[in-house]
């Protein structure tokens, strides 16, 4: 149980830190990732207004520019043009742009593959070539982020070399990772020895209450057999008595039910040996006494027993697992029929115990199996019942490395309860 509660509390904070440590870096990541995404399309809208064709393109053979026209220096803007200001000039200047010029008819006139020439002519006419089928204004493609813009007599396809910037992405990514599984490392360890800080005192807790039930249950036996004795005797001095037999029937209750407090001590502890039990031989015997019980009362029990189930137990202890279940479907049982199946589901023995019995809520289920908990308030203590006997089914069966449920279905309450087979 305690081992269940430490690692739900390690769960619960490790995802709750893990998952505000992914939203965090994911949001960096994220605007990081758009924050160079609006740089770069600020700047080639920056690089595209600068643009001028006649810079662009050589003068013809034998031809010389005017003496006021700018130098020609293939690849590069090499005045600013336009009003248009920048963020980072420097930042501007260090960027790698290309741009294609098409005229009207589609004949390339102009090609700037950048100052570093990292791209060839034949690569950034193909890339613009599909920008154009594209159909799109502006986007990405692969590592370039561009921009189309028609300018009265030419199209230009205007680029900007993204590499630097998917590249530090990848870093960023990278370290993200490396940071966040360290972290998630880190953080594991601590919830753990968080977990054990909180459900030690917990734990203690519950150690001093199973022993206070071991000790006190041995305790009231001596009375209780003095009890019985004294008893006895004044029935041999005074004969038959009204008195006498009430408490002898009182003492008789109280006897049981300090047998059954020892009985969920030594499940809980653990205390019992362990040997391979053929489980479908234990539970078809185990219900043969109750089908004459079952009789009595007018009712019936039908069994669907799988043969040669194996499982390493506690032959006492499962025999008291498969007597609670079934005393507690003729005690409470509405129906005449009671059910009892066991059969092997992938590496589990699964036997269910079913009864007809009253609409229970969702509410009441999980307390089913509460030491001392009754679902009916108004019953007596007339059938000897305490409220204990599905927390000793519990205790046995989770003493066993199994599970116990219980759920209402269809007018019946069926308990279930899956041990592991012998491999």
């Amino acid at each position: 149980m305690f081992n269940k509660t430490r690692r739900n509390i390690v769960f619960t904070v490790v995802f709750s830190l893990l998952a505000l440590m992914v939203v965090t870096l994911t949001t960096i990541y994220i605007s990081n990732r758009a924050a160079l995404d609006r740089d770069s399309r600020e700047m080639l809208r920056t690089f595209a207004e600068r643009y001028a064709l006649d810079e662009q393109t050589p003068p013809p053979d034998g031809e010389k520019r005017p003496d006021d026209a700018p130098e020609f220096r293939p690849g590069e803007i090499n005045e600013p043009r336009g009003d248009r200001p920048v963020k980072d000039e420097r930042e501007f200047r260090l960027s790698t742009f290309y741009s294609v010029a098409y005229s009207s008819e589609g004949e390339v006139l102009a090609v700037n593959n950048g100052s570093n020439g990292l791209q060839s002519e034949e690569a950034l006419l193909e890339t613009a070539s599909a920008i154009l089928k594209n159909g799109k204004k502006s986007g990405k493609s692969g590592n370039m982020t561009y921009l189309v813009e028609e300018r009265g007599d030419y199209t230009l396809v205007a680029m900007i070399d993204g590499t630097i910037n998917d590249n530090n992405q990848s870093l960023l990514f990278r370290q993200m990772l490396i940071i966040g599984s360290a972290a998630t490392v880190v953080i594991l360890i601590i919830s753990i020895f968080i977990a054990r800080r909180i459900v030690r005192p917990l734990e203690e807790n519950d150690k001093r209450q199973k022993r206070f039930v071991s000790d006190a249950g041995h305790e009231l036996k001596t009375p209780i057999a003095v009890i019985s004795a004294n008893s006895e005797l004044l029935k041999r001095e005074i004969g038959q008595s009204e008195w006498l037999d009430n408490i002898d029937y009182e003492n008789e209750r109280m006897s049981d039910l300090v047998k059954q407090l020892l009985a969920l001590s030594k499940a809980e502890n653990g205390e019992m040996p362990k040997e391979t039990v053929d489980f479908s031989k234990l539970a078809d015997g185990e219900a043969l006494p109750f089908e004459t019980l079952a009789y009595e009362k007018g009712k019936s029990i039908e069994t669907d027993i799988e043969p040669g189930l194996l499982i390493e137990g506690n032959p006492n202890q499962l025999r008291q697992l498969v007597s609670i279940l079934l005393d507690n479907a003729l005690s409470h049982g509405t129906t005449e029929v009671i059910g009892l199946s066991l059969h092997k589901e992938k590496h589990h023995a699964v036997l269910a115990v079913s009864n007809g019995a009253p609409e229970m809520s969702a509410e009441q289920m999980p307390h089913l199996f509460e030491r001392f908990y009754r679902a009916d308030e108004a019953r007596n203590d007339a059938d000897a019942h305490y409220g204990l006997g599905l927390s000793i089914a519990k205790a046995v069966t989770e003493a066993h490395g199994g599970r116990i449920n219980a759920e209402y279905r269809d007018g019946k309450a069926i308990f279930t309860v899956s041990l592991p087979v012998k491999k």
